[in-house]
């Protein structure tokens, strides 16, 4: 019989995604992960504040850029943070009917942050034409911001999975490294979102 078999409230350890070898391991692969990742932003940050003036006549940022609807943006993601922080207090607590409702609200935090971004573009296309191709501005905004917005895709479909895939399963030593780490991307994300709040939409209206 496994040992996650037996798992209590009492017995479950405090640290649960670092108690055996394999959460130790995933632990370790995802902090190189996010090594690499760091890399591609700053490189995407960097391409943009060298081309974020080459409008070839088009609309600048200060002129196009809707500041109300990229907040209330930002604060759906930074509140779906907290959200998976109360998450992984519950898996730590060993409540996992608690941590699910906290991770699912967390899920539909992300979703409503990622169709406000899928509207944003949308009104800068067909309000003011600026796509991808209409400008090296266009070019390197599309490619952060989408890049940015590709991940929190990527991050609602690794919620969204761990959620439906252990849901009969219950919390053990085996899902709860996949979940705390689910949550340090999470985390992630909405740091790269803090600077590209402060980079792209807040210096550009300056």
């Amino acid at each position: 019989m496994h040992t996650e078999e037996k798992l209590t409230a009492e017995t479950f350890p405090a640290s649960p995604e670092k108690a055996t070898l394999e959460g130790k391991n995933k632990f370790l692969g995802f902090w190189l992960f996010l090594g690499g990742e760091t890399v591609l932003f700053a490189s995407l940050f960097a391409t943009y504040l060298a081309l974020n003036d080459s409008t070839a006549g088009g609309p600048t940022s200060k002129e196009m850029f809707d500041l109300p609807l990229v907040f209330a943006a930002t604060m759906l993601l930074l509140t779906s943070s907290l959200t998976s922080v109360y998450a992984m207090y519950h898996m730590k607590n060993f409540n996992f009917r608690k941590m699910q409702l906290w991770m699912g609200i967390t899920w539909l935090l992300g979703l409503a942050f990622l169709l406000l971004e899928i509207y944003e573009f949308y009104h800068y296309i067909h309000h003011y034409g600026h796509t991808f191709t209409s400008s090296a501005f266009g070019s390197a905004f599309y490619t952060l911001v989408g890049t940015h917005g590709a991940h929190v895709f990527f991050g609602l479909l690794w919620i969204g999975t761990l959620l439906i895939r252990n849901m009969k399963r219950g919390l053990d030593l085996y899902n709860a490294p996949k979940f705390y780490v689910a949550s340090l991307y999470w985390h992630f994300i909405d740091v790269v979102w803090l600077f590209i709040f402060t980079v792209v939409y807040l210096m550009g209206m300056v």
